[in-house]
């Protein structure tokens, strides 16, 4: 059975994929700097690491195992959760896979020049929708089958 990972620090879908792992029989992970209260989530292992830049990313990358699936919206880490034979579902459903991290981690490269050239440069992403929600709970599921 495999792993479920949850870079749960900023994760706007924690009880979603809770719901879903367990449903699936995975062993669920959420990894956090401290920013969940363990007692919120009943059936998963709630692991806090030390603060600091990507202390959490690098925990759930040194894990990972083929088959093991991450939730997270970081392009570095889910390189590396690919990079170790994992898949990786986006909060959006947008699922990372080998064919398209590479161009997904070239944009977001792109989009830090531009912003770096420009400090007026404003913007963000759009807001989360009910319509998100929906792709991931049936990105999530299918990933957890292995199709």
């Amino acid at each position: 059975m495999p792993t479920l990972f949850i870079d749960a620090d900023a994760c706007p879908v924690k009880a979603e994929a809770l719901r879903v792992g367990l449903r699936h029989g995975a062993k669920v992970v959420m990894v956090s700097n401290g920013g969940i209260r363990p007692s919120a989530f009943p059936g998963a292992e709630v692991v806090v690491v030390p603060e600091g830049p990507d202390v959490a990313d690098q925990w759930i990358a040194e894990r990972v195992q083929p088959g093991d699936v991450a939730v997270t919206t970081d392009l570095p880490l889910a390189a590396r959760v690919v990079e170790g034979g994992g898949q990786v579902v986006k909060p959006n459903g947008e699922a990372l896979t080998a064919r398209n991290i590479g161009p997904a981690l070239a944009a977001r490269d792109l989009a830090a020049d531009l912003r770096a050239a420009d400090p007026f440069r404003q913007g963000g992403g759009r807001a989360f929708s009910q319509a998100d929600r929906s792709r991931f709970l049936d990105a999530l599921d299918r990933a957890l089958r292995g199709r």
